[in-house]
């Protein structure tokens, strides 16, 4: 059976050769704020850009979560153009619009992606400060990319209910199932449990909930691979957020229940102490942070940090406290 499981690797989405005509990575707009990142080896990533009437005293670079997309930051892009940041938010490989729909991707390909968009707007905005923000597992690809010998060529990480829930967070029949069954059924696709749609909501902003729902390049069904894929993401996630080299502010919802308190309490126990790490805490806050209903006071805080200011909602820390107080 060993041997078995051992011949039979998950899917996994590797480079492209890119074309012979290729002529380097490159921005393409095709539209108000769209447009398309060619980046490294010729691939294709959709973006949406939401920029203020002048120009902008900080650019962030925004990365969704798992099975979502650019649309992800429709809410937050707008609001924190009016404060004078620019909001660059693409398609990552797999998800959306990106190639490969569905099938997970090699973290170290997102991971170098993310390195050559960053290079793009460095270049559009030399002197103007970037930071990088991910949303779940986009919070993963940009501990993973910071905590690398190569990181982006950004100034600042922001990270909202990151996903930390890890190899080390789960349970053993999580481990063993998931192991199994992305090398024995890759390819099924899996949908939540009715239980888990009733019950386990990523937001209390149920008209965004809707709008996933039937938005079409929202993933509804996921297959076991990719699962697979995300859980080892996680886990370089939790053990790197200790080797993070830029002023981090990490926000976390007591009403996260996609990534549990136990796993975030894991990943910051790793991470140990960080002055340059501010920690926010919102006890009516859910996973998707930046689309639920009291989502304007993270959007003030997040502009207040940016510009190194106190966090005007004055949250309480992510404390081993808070994180108990959250099962």
């Amino acid at each position: 059976m060993a041997l078995s499981l051992a011949a039979c690797a998950p899917l996994v989405q590797q480079a492209f050769s890119p074309p012979t005509d290729f002529q380097g990575p490159q921005r393409v707009p095709t539209g108000e704020g769209i447009g398309h990142f060619i980046v490294q080896d010729g691939a294709s990533l959709p973006y949406r850009v939401w920029s203020p009437a002048q120009p902008p005293k900080a650019v962030v670079i925004a990365l969704h979560g798992f099975n979502d997309h650019s649309a992800a930051w429709r809410l937050a892009g707008p609001w924190w153009a009016e404060q004078g940041i620019e909001v660059w938010a693409y398609d990552q490989r797999g998800f959306g619009a990106a190639p490969g729909r569905g099938i997970w991707a090699d973290p170290e390909l997102s991971r170098e992606d993310l390195r050559t968009v960053t290079v793009m707007i460095r270049q559009q905005y030399p002197h103007t400060p970037i930071a990088i923000m991910g949303e779940s597992m986009g919070g993963a690809v940009g501990i993973t990319a910071f905590a690398s010998s190569r990181p982006p060529q950004a100034d600042r990480l922001i990270l909202l209910g990151p996903a930390v829930w890890g190899w080390s967070s789960q349970n053993t029949f999580n481990r063993v199932g998931l192991a199994a069954g992305a090398r024995l059924l890759g390819g099924r696709v899996v949908e939540p449990p009715s239980f888990a749609v009733r019950h386990i909501r990523a937001t209390d902003n149920v008209v965004e909930l809707l709008r996933n729902g039937r938005d079409p390049r929202f993933i509804l069904g996921t297959r076991f691979d990719a699962l697979h894929g995300l859980v080892g993401l996680m886990e370089e996630a939790s053990e790197g957020l200790g080797r993070v080299q830029v002023p981090t502010l990490l926000a976390y919802g007591a009403h996260d229940r996609i990534v549990p308190p136990a796993a975030m309490k894991l990943a910051l126990e790793r991470a140990g102490e960080r002055p340059d790490m501010t920690t926010a805490y919102y006890p009516d806050g859910w996973h998707i942070l930046n689309r639920d209903m009291e989502a304007e006071r993270l959007y003030g805080d997040v502009a207040a940090w940016l510009e190194g200011k106190p966090l005007p909602s004055a949250p309480p820390p992510v404390t081993p406290d808070a994180l108990r107080r959250s099962n």
